[in-house]
């Protein structure tokens, strides 16, 4: 029997648990009681258990903002691939000390996900899964689904907070957890590593050129090409893969609409293809200045080739390639054991000792302030400007409904602890609470003998230097072992060394605490190294401040569903010709309803069936890099909608096809109820 990729992907990682929101819900009665909890004893390699889970956390699909390029023109009209949660949790046998760490196929890992996680983890766990034991962190693609951060400074593009895929995103990472509590077993951890030099280039040498001669000599070309490799095994099986490597998530530009994973997580479905329960991340580290559009175009994206989705594949597949090289050749590690440890503090307001600034002079920190560099934009990997939709101030009636209209005072000591940036935006001083978290948690993680450093920014590479070289000093350990984990448990956008804030390129206007923000999580970093070393703890610091009571969603629901006028639900309007060559793109219109009605979670919106001796067997379905469904409203029809279904014809494919269309249409009193299309067959060969 055929069977899709996505049957390939969940596999033995999703056998053991139902579905994700009575999951998530709580009504599971499993234990707080660890899972396949062993007795004392075992250490090194050899004295762990392994849990890996994967759970499919895609939102809205259509006719929502956004997340990753901040544009307010940029609404979902389809998908390209699903998003997903990859949980894998660690635990010491010796101890019981245990590590959860979870890669999410979003934009940015808010503090609204950490904030909506933590309480269900406790209801389901009690206190097995804390705050300073669970990384959450997100591969930083820019085609995820928008309107799910409380910082309003991340929810004005999309006009407003989007419950629905909030909900998704919550509810997918929680559940990948409990996949990967229940799937403990005993296993072994190895570590590899390796160099990709073809998939970054740094879209910002300007300001790299400015760090001393001693640090740009560690990356020849201004490039970090380290990849690094956890690879977990059981029994002799190897059943999950931790590939770190430095690159954006943009190689789908702001002119994708399309809901995707971008080239991590293209990397991801390329290995979790070929192995059936087998769960392979790619998260981020010091990724800042690190772009994969390689020819460095200005005016524009571009590169290795003109067409942004070959782009996100070709990155996806050398990273994929370089994950899998290094992993080939991982060692055992010469420390066991795991650890960790959390400390929460107020970025606006660190007092910094000269030991951590380049002038060795006391500074400080202020409230959130984004520069104008950040409002113009990355524009290697932008067509147009960021938040351009915020330069109308106070005539742009999304801004002035979250108070941004507002013009609050900056002080001059905050002025010259930004200085040299133009201040456009004081984003830490608008009504009602600062449009950026202040207080963050930092976070420690060590896994045998490779240390996470887990920072709630996106982090340069010199400044990914500095930072795991504090880290590394107050651990005594080898900076190699130390890596930068990005994106980390909030978001709070960039952090660059004090000499690249300097040129005020792109990432330096986006570096919200000014000056010396790296000098400030640089003392904070040693602090708590520091602690960890001693197994001081170091108190959980100031409490983050809850922004859900007032998240407002200025776009009104989609109306209620009609077919498109003439026509019955299902009907092709567009059919496939009748025979085609592989290479080709077959594609169908049918007469659909809103996405949004039901996400179709860990189903499929569409199939591609191929005729058997025993009936239609599904061979791809709307995970598959091969399909992709566009939605539209006909002219003149705003409660109509028309869902057209593409795909690529793989090579080597022969045979009788069919694509069919499942969506669910909602009526006036809010109820829905399933429809279909099927289209005419057509041959292949």
């Amino acid at each position: 029997m055929e069977v899709t990729r996505r049957s390939l992907l969940l596999g033995a990682a999703a056998t053991t648990v139902g579905g994700g929101v009575a999951l998530v819900a709580g009504q599971s009665t499993a234990s707080a009681t660890p899972s396949g909890q062993a007795p004392a004893g075992g250490n090194g390699a050899d004295g762990y258990l392994i849990g890996r889970g994967i759970a499919d956390m895609t939102g809205a699909i259509a006719g929502q903002g956004m997340m990753g390029y901040s544009d307010a023109d940029q609404v979902a009209a389809g998908l390209l691939q699903r998003c997903w949660a990859r949980a894998y949790i660690i635990v010491d046998r010796a101890t019981g000390e245990r590590v959860v760490f979870v890669t999410s196929d979003i934009a940015c890992l808010f503090q609204s996900h950490h904030m909506g996680v933590m309480p269900l983890l406790h209801k389901r766990f009690g206190d097995l899964y804390t705050e300073r034991n669970v990384n959450l962190n997100a591969t930083h693609t820019h085609a995820s689904c928008g309107g799910t951060a409380w910082d309003f400074a991340y929810s004005l593009a999309a006009y407003g907070f989007k419950k629905n895929s909030y909900d998704a995103e919550v509810n997918g990472i929680v559940t990948a957890i409990a996949r990967a509590h229940d799937d403990l077993a005993p296993g072994t951890i190895s570590l590899g590593r390796g160099e990709l030099h073809d998939a970054s280039r740094n879209r910002s040498r300007v300001a790299f050129d400015l760090n001393p001669t001693a640090e740009r000599r560690q990356f020849p070309g201004a490039i970090d090409p380290a990849v690094t490799v956890l690879r977990l095994s059981r029994g002799g099986t190897d059943v999950g893969a931790i590939t770190w490597f430095s690159t954006h998530g943009t190689s789908l530009t702001d002119r994708n609409r399309l809901i995707a994973g971008d080239n991590k997580g293209y990397a991801s479905y390329r290995w979790e293809s070929t192995s059936p329960g087998f769960v392979a991340a790619f998260p981020q580290t010091n990724s800042g200045d690190m772009t994969p559009n390689l020819n460095l175009i200005k005016m524009h994206p571009s590169g290795p080739t003109d067409d942004n989705k070959r782009n996100c594949e070709i990155v996806g597949e050398r990273q994929y390639l370089a994950g899998r090289n290094a992993f080939d050749s991982a060692r055992p590690m010469t420390r066991g054991g795991v650890d960790s440890i959390v400390r929460y503090v107020d970025m606006s307001a660190i007092r910094i000792d000269g030991m951590y600034t380049p002038e060795g002079k006391p500074a400080a920190t202020t409230p959130a302030m984004m520069g104008a560099a950040g409002a113009a934009t990355s524009t290697e990997d932008n067509w147009r400007s960021q938040l351009g939709f915020l330069q109308e101030g106070a005539t742009n009636p999304v801004v002035a409904a979250f108070g941004g209209d507002k013009h609050p005072p900056v002080s001059p000591w905050m002025r010259d602890m930004q200085a040299p940036k133009l201040i456009a935006f004081p984003l830490g001083l608008l009504p009602p609470a600062p449009w950026i978290p202040h207080v963050v948690p930092l976070q420690l993680l060590r896994i045998g003998e490779l240390v996470l450093v887990a920072i709630p920014a996106e982090v340069t590479i010199v400044a990914g230097l500095r930072l795991r070289t504090v880290v590394a000093d107050a651990l005594r350990v080898s900076v190699d072992n130390v890596l930068i984990q990005g994106y980390s448990n909030a978001y709070t956008q960039y952090v660059t060394t004090p000499e690249e804030y300097d040129s005020q390129q792109y990432e330096g206007g986006e570096t919200q605490y000014g000056r010396w923000t790296l000098s400030a999580y640089q003392q904070e970093f040693h602090s708590l190294a520091a602690a960890m070393a001693s197994g001081t703890p170091p108190g959980r610091g100031p409490a983050p401040l809850d922004k859900s009571g007032f998240q407002p969603d200025l776009l009104p629901p989609p109306p209620p569903d009609q077919p498109m006028a003439g026509h019955a639900y299902g009907d092709v309007l567009a059919a496939p010709e009748p025979r085609y060559r592989t290479g080709k793109v077959a594609a169908v219109e049918f007469v659909g309803a809103h996405p949004n009605n039901d996400f179709h979670t860990e189903g499929t919106y569409l199939e591609v069936q191929r005729r058997t001796a025993t009936g239609w067997a599904t061979v791809a379905d709307d995970n598959d890099w091969d399909t992709t469904l566009r939605w539209r409203r006909p002219a003149g029809q705003n409660d109509a909608s028309i869902v057209r279904i593409e795909w690529t014809i793989p090579a080597r494919t022969v045979g009788r096809f069919r694509i069919r269309y499942r969506g669910d249409a909602r009526g006036a009193d809010g109820s829905t109820r399933p429809i279909h299309g099927v289209s005419p067959g057509f041959v292949v060969g």
